[in-house]
């Protein structure tokens, strides 16, 4: 019996929705919501994903500015455009993509990035915050993640979730939002021992690690529900995610790669830049 698909599309399309209609109250407003998205990269997937927001952005109504510094940018460089950005009026949210430049760190740029700004919470202030259960924008990847959980009704409280992955990307910030859904949860990574051992003893198993088919059915309990984080670009163009196919068999649950988390996480990302618009306006 195949796994039961949890999809992303809908909840996707109910965020974005939601975000044009704010964004549009906005720019009658007089504060039109711009976001800015820094690129230092040649990396083709990376340079998909941000034509990606730039669509999205636009079709609900929101200004995305790409900054593209080009692979070669140093991290002064770098550090200044956001410094920039962040004391720009007219911009309410910045997003630095990865991967970057030799010598450009993302964990000491981040901290450029103003934290009223940091729409996918990557500000170290960001990612304090939403530990200590304070205000803060959650990197847009993590909170999809338990999103998508909420939209299809998965029962987190008391259950052992298990997150494959301990990046401050996606697996930190989602186990902090799991455990803010009162799940009980174990964070795995490279030096876990056994992984199958306690990924298979959980309720929920988070795969985010970005190796492709490393969740195999042996990992899952049958009847466990498991949510794909892996986006790895394959050589005819397509994605794959971080779980084997032979999970479906035996999984009762799991999202798809693609259309999975991904819509839900550029959905999110937009509905960010809204509600730093909207504080900004208030200020």
């Amino acid at each position: 019996m195949s796994a039961t698909v949890l999809s992303g599309k809908e909840l996707g399309a109910a965020v974005r929705a939601e975000a044009t209609a704010a964004a549009a109250e906005l720019a009658a407003s007089g504060t039109p919501p711009k976001l800015a998205v820094v690129v230092a990269t040649a990396d083709e997937s990376s340079a998909w994903y941000v034509r990606s927001i730039a669509r999205s952005a636009g079709k609900a109504g929101i200004d995305c500015e790409i900054v593209d510094l080009g692979a070669e940018a140093t991290a002064e460089q770098i550090g200044d455009r956001l410094a920039a950005l962040s004391a720009d009026a007219s911009v309410h949210g910045i997003i630095l993509q990865t991967p970057l430049p030799a010598g450009a760190a993302l964990e000491d740029l981040a901290s450029a990035i103003a934290f009223e700004k940091d729409v996918d919470g990557a500000n170290p202030l960001s990612l304090g915050r939403l530990a200590a259960g304070l205000p803060a924008f959650a990197p847009a990847t993590a909170e999809a993640v338990v999103a998508l959980l909420d939209h299809h009704k998965v029962e987190l409280t008391g259950r052992h979730v298990a997150v494959v992955g301990r990046s401050t990307v996606v697996g930190k910030p989602a186990a902090h939002l799991l455990l803010d859904k009162n799940a009980t949860v174990t964070v795995c990574h490279s030096r876990t021992r056994d992984l199958a051992a306690v990924t298979s003893a959980a309720d929920v198993v988070v795969a985010a690690v970005g190796r492709p088919g490393l969740i195999t059915a042996a990992h899952v309990r049958p009847g466990a529900v498991v949510v794909d984080v892996g986006t790895n670009p394959t050589a005819d163009g397509g994605l794959v995610g971080d779980v084997d196919p032979s999970v479906t068999d035996r999984a009762g649950a799991l999202t798809p790669v693609p259309g999975g988390v991904g819509p839900v996480t550029t959905a999110l990302l937009l509905q960010h830049t809204v509600k730093a618009a909207q504080a900004a306006r208030l200020r």
